[in-house]
């Protein structure tokens, strides 16, 4: 049995915590751990195999985060290009096993606190796609939500199983308060489990064009590795040609071979501070419990910070989230306009753009680099690159750099010429000369990066080689 775990999207109702290189699900919110490294976690025991989909941009971020925590399974990994939606996603992985196989489609951003539930509310699912059926989970509603699709339950076929009547879009407050009081309405988790033959054979039946053109680009996928670590490339140009549409729509909509699994797991998608502010820990003044946090005669508010001191005063019903580059201050109950304020920036200055996208550490397949300082005309980094890795054979059009050895061991090439450098060395590289840092000892390596030039964006570099087929 597989588990298949949607891991696109960029969590911009999360900004600043969330961005575009280092989505929501990678940020580390619970118990120190990510969303995705939670789902993973609480499906370990249950399902033998992992197929992660997520964007080719993301995909170490992802193996990272498994590796680092032991998940030693056989796994696969189908990167996209740029997204299609939930029903290309899932027949890309769909594609890679055998018609029979047991498939458990879970989002990779998703809480859920009662493992002894979920547990039983699985195997129920997993029971009934074994007879062939599409099942989904439902969520009993607590409260009127808007912010959920629902899911209306037909016959009940067992204790917790129930035909699909129809699924509804995302209701005003007056057509979800009537939804809960009419009790057989479920929020849709966005969870599903069916044999990967019986969801294929749907797909082809009632959205044929989507299963054509990701069948095309399946098979025109590059592919790298064995089937212990599976990487699935897809191309781009056949990305572009599958129509983008949500499993819902495509599939489960359409099909009289749906049922719903009646869920109370305690579960909660996270996508807004006030959820967040919901399941977090809390002191007796209703204050996020956090170390940084000084506090006096203030109530009910939610503090996120790692790095600085931060101070209330007589302040109620607020969220504040600090990082590196950006504060963010908003009322409880209007963290879902964050994504406005992500628009704005997005429509920005070049700098408020990047925002969106970067934190001041950036996380890289051989490591990582944070952003020290920067004006106009220099930028000053510290990059930390992981044993036997490397960055790619790069030049830089308008900028040069002065690289200082701080850790480790490095193999530095300028040119054609390699220079072993030790803590205290250092080189300067000319505006379009080609150069690598590479890491071949069984530390760290750090170094101080120096840029000096007109423009240092992140976009002026032209890679030569790379050992992860970036462009």
């Amino acid at each position: 049995m597989v588990n298949l775990i949607l891991c696109g999207g960029s969590g911009t109702r999360l900004w600043p915590l969330s961005r575009q290189a280092f989505p929501k699900q990678f940020v580390k919110l619970i118990n120190n751990r990510s969303l995705f490294l939670e789902t993973v976690a609480r499906n370990d025991k249950m399902f033998d195999k992992f197929c992660i989909v997520t964007n080719k941009d993301h995909y170490f971020l992802a193996e990272h985060q498994m590796d680092d925590a032991g998940i030693d399974k056989e796994r696969c990994f189908v990167l996209e290009p740029m997204g299609r939606n939930t029903a290309p996603a899932i027949a890309l992985a769909c594609f890679n096993y055998n018609a029979d196989e047991i498939i458990f489609v879970t989002p990779s951003d998703h809480l859920i606190t009662d493992s002894s539930a979920y547990k039983e509310r699985v195997e129920i699912a997993v029971k009934s796609a074994m007879t062939g059926a599409l099942v989904t989970f439902g969520i009993n509603p607590e409260y009127p939500e808007t912010g959920y699709g629902y899911i209306e339950a037909g016959i009940n076929v067992s204790d917790s199983l129930f035909g699909v009547k129809s699924f509804r879009e995302k209701p005003d407050i007056a057509t979800a308060e009537k939804y809960v009081n009419d009790g057989n309405y479920y929020w849709n988790s966005g969870m599903f489990v069916f044999k990967a033959g019986v969801f294929l054979d749907e797909l082809k039946k009632y959205s044929p064009e989507i299963y054509e053109k990701t069948l095309i680009a399946y098979n025109s996928a590059a592919r790298d590795g064995d089937d212990k670590n599976l990487k699935i490339s897809i191309l781009e140009k056949d990305m572009k040609d599958i129509p983008s549409d949500s499993i819902d729509y495509a599939v489960m909509e359409k099909s009289d071979n749906v049922y719903v699994v009646s869920s109370e797991i305690g579960w909660t998608d996270l996508g807004s501070y006030d959820a967040i502010y919901d399941i977090i820990d809390k002191d007796e003044n209703g204050n996020s419990i956090n170390e940084n946090l000084i506090q006096v005669k203030s109530k009910n508010n939610l503090v996120l910070s790692d790095d600085r001191k931060l101070i209330l005063i007589g302040v109620e019903d607020l969220i504040v989230v600090d990082t590196d580059d950006a504060v963010l201050v908003a009322k409880k109950g209007f963290s879902q306009d964050v994504k406005d304020v992500v628009g704005m920036l997005q429509k920005g200055t070049d700098s408020e753009n990047e925002m969106t996208l970067l934190h001041t550490t950036v996380h890289r397949p051989w490591g990582k680099y944070t952003i020290l300082d920067e004006s106009e005309g220099y930028k000053v980094k510290e990059i930390t690159v992981k044993p036997g890795k490397r960055l790619s054979l790069q030049k830089h059009a308008h900028r040069s750099e002065y690289w200082v050895v701080v850790k480790g061991d490095a193999v530095i090439q300028i040119g054609d010429i390699e220079y072993k450098k030790q803590s205290g060395e250092s080189v300067y590289i000319p505006a379009g000369e080609k150069h690598r840092l590479t890491n071949a000892g069984s530390g760290l390596v750090v170094i101080i990066e120096t840029q000096v030039g007109g423009y240092l964006g992140e976009d002026d570099i032209v890679r030569i080689e790379d050992d992860f087929n970036r462009g």
